[in-house]
């Protein structure tokens, strides 16, 4: 995982790492930092959660993953793509306390200025969902 970091833009790699920080210790107990679809992850490890990500079996259920792109940094939070009301709490925050317009796709958080990365709000983003209500949503999820 150095490695990746090791890799990225310098213009990117401080605040990327900054990033990696504050989702690791803002994180709720019992998930795993890994490598997985080439991005920094952090995810429910097998150990917990056996029956792992249906998309790809015997493989860890994703939560978040950190990405370094050509032009932005990306967080994908996948609580806030299955969780309503985590994301309307989200963008409304985001909107009180960053100058700049969210850009952001269904799971993925882009960050294409460093000086504006909220890393507060995103500690808080990331304490907001516990491993067994994560569980919980995506099981839900599959199903609708």
């Amino acid at each position: 995982m150095n490695e990746y970091i090791e890799q990225i833009d310098e213009k990117w790699r401080a605040d990327f790492a900054k990033l990696v920080d504050v989702v690791e210790s803002n994180l709720p107990d019992g998930f795993e930092r890994a490598m997985q679809y080439d991005m920094i992850s952090f995810v429910v490890p097998l150990s917990t959660y056996p029956k792992g990500y249906h998309c790809t079996p015997n493989t860890p259920l994703p939560f978040i993953a950190l990405a370094a792109q050509k032009r932005h940094l990306a967080l994908y939070h996948m609580g806030v793509y299955a969780d309503e009301t985590l994301l309307s709490w989200f963008q409304e925050e985001y909107g009180k306390r960053v100058p700049t317009k969210l850009n952001m796709g269904k799971s993925c958080i882009r960050f294409t200025n460093v000086k504006n990365i909220p890393y507060d709000l995103i500690g808080e983003l990331v304490s907001k969902m516990t491993l067994t209500e994560w569980i919980t949503i995506y099981e839900g999820g599959l199903n609708k």
